[in-house]
């Protein structure tokens, strides 16, 4: 295993009440499975609890899953206490996000989103461009 990849640490969460997890705990199992140490949060999550996560555990990026809808509600709060704190801590977002909330998500700071059925690889690549990006 790329020695590079192991250093990655990812947090995974689900923000509201929305309990699908499914996609979120595919997503988990490939990125452990390609070295990435993963915190996973799970679902019923609030911006709080996942800042103070990213903060606790170090991670290198936050990976928020959506498919209530609810994801312009939950972003800005999760961008401003990101902010508030002084942390560059990239977010991406997955799930079920429709289209013409694409450029708002990525307006509001969110680095990139992964739409339902998006290739695993395309993640694994985006996740290690941003780890490169950071040395």
């Amino acid at each position: 295993m790329n020695r590079e990849r192991k250093s990655i640490r990812a947090l995974i969460a689900k923000i509201g009440l929305d309990g699908h997890e499914i996609g979120m705990k595919v997503v988990s199992s490939f990125l452990r499975e390609i070295g990435v140490e993963v915190v996973y949060l799970g679902p019923y999550q609030t911006a709080e609890s996942v800042v103070n996560s990213a903060i606790q555990e170090g991670v290198d990026i936050i990976g928020l899953s959506f498919l209530g809808g609810d994801h312009l509600n939950h972003m800005p709060k999760v961008q401003r206490l990101l902010k508030s704190k002084g942390l560059k801590i990239p977010v991406i977002v997955g799930g079920v996000i429709p289209r013409q909330d694409i450029q708002a998500l990525k307006d509001m700071g969110v680095k990139e989103v992964f739409e339902a059925g998006s290739p695993l690889g395309k993640i694994e690549n985006f996740i290690m461009s941003i780890d490169r990006n950071k040395r």
